[in-house]
């Protein structure tokens, strides 16, 4: 009788399919919502996981159902030989795909048409220079956008990842639609969200029906859009747009009923979710050349409904004994 492939399956019976690997928690801008005022303690080297280990452990998973791996950071680009790492990682046969600020993207995008990836999400949280430079401690919005144009032309799935926050750039989801009117990409609005550090409060926040009735009263009519199986947004385009537009309400409308990810950070641990205050250290048994099969399905079997247990609220005692974002991997 041939055994059963072993797979990730949490106790509500969702099998996890989606891999968030961390590169590093190194970051070339310093985004307010994301890196905390102080700064953080960066981890050293020695406990970050070596190329070798990314790709040894991405197979594990692989091996176990995981078919889309994306990788983040801190900003995965600045991660040194990260063009090996890359290549290594298509070789898998996994769906490859990167959050990034943009900022080194050039350097990159003929070896993601080479090695297939194709599916770039790209944080650009204004579409105003002095906003932008408010916003992330540096001054790289004109190279931003030339590196955007050029993955558009070069064919890229772009999704832009804008992080609404009341006062600060809420006043411009409706130019960030205008972009979707001739250009084929995907502008997604996420809510603001709780992180060590990151002085969250909900009154900063901007829900999802508050986006959608602001495009409305703007653009008129919107058609919603059949959500992909396991998509953490809800989708939509208003008529007559090549482009879409999508909300993450993690807030307002959580969506972990068919949640398939599972992140690992920069120094190999586990998170079973994005608020997830424990982890599973993956690292140390992999060096050790430990059997890592079973360590990753049990850990899965811990996993929370929704959003780690916290209730609409987000408890702050629950986030604030969680990493910062940057340290976990966006």
């Amino acid at each position: 009788m041939i055994e059963e492939k072993k797979k990730i399956v949490d106790n509500f019976g969702r099998p996890h399919t989606y891999l968030r690997i961390s590169l590093t928690d190194r970051c070339n801008l310093r985004c307010f919502y994301c890196m905390p005022e102080e700064g953080i303690e960066l981890m050293e080297k020695p406990n970050i996981m070596s190329l070798e280990e990314i790709i040894n452990l991405t197979r594990i998973f692989r091996d176990l159902g995981v078919e889309t791996v994306r990788l983040t950071g801190g900003e995965p680009l600045v991660r040194k030989n990260f063009g090996f790492l890359a290549e290594e990682l298509a070789k898998l046969g996994v769906t490859l795909k990167i959050t990034t600020n943009g900022i080194m993207l050039d350097k990159y995008l003929d070896l993601f048409q080479k090695i297939g990836l194709r599916k770039i999400s790209l944080s650009l949280d204004t579409l105003d220079k002095a906003k932008s430079v408010f916003i992330t401690k540096r001054d790289y919005f004109e190279r931003i956008l030339k590196n955007l144009e050029k993955a558009l032309q070069m064919d890229m799935q772009v999704k832009l990842n804008i992080v609404l926050i009341k006062g600060v750039n809420d006043n411009e989801i409706n130019d960030f639609i205008q972009l979707t009117k001739e250009k084929d990409l995907t502008v997604k609005f996420i809510e603001f969200m709780p992180f060590k550090g990151n002085k969250w409060d909900w009154s900063k926040g901007v829900g999802k029906q508050e986006i959608l009735d602001t495009v409305s009263g703007r653009f008129g009519n919107i058609e919603e859009l059949e959500n992909p199986r396991h998509s953490t947004s809800s989708n939509f385009k208003v008529k007559g747009h090549v482009g879409s537009f999508a909300i993450v309400s993690t807030i307002t409308n959580p969506f972990c009923s068919d949640c398939n990810r599972i992140r690992v950070t920069a120094d190999g641990k586990m998170m079973n979710c994005l608020f997830a205050n424990s982890e599973t250290d993956l690292l140390t048994p992999l060096r050790n050349g430990d059997k890592m099969e079973d360590l990753i399905i049990n850990a899965i079997k811990t996993k929370k409904y929704s959003r780690d247990g916290m209730d609409v609220k987000m408890d702050a005692e629950h986030y604030e004994q969680n990493r910062s974002m940057i340290s976990i991997g966006g």
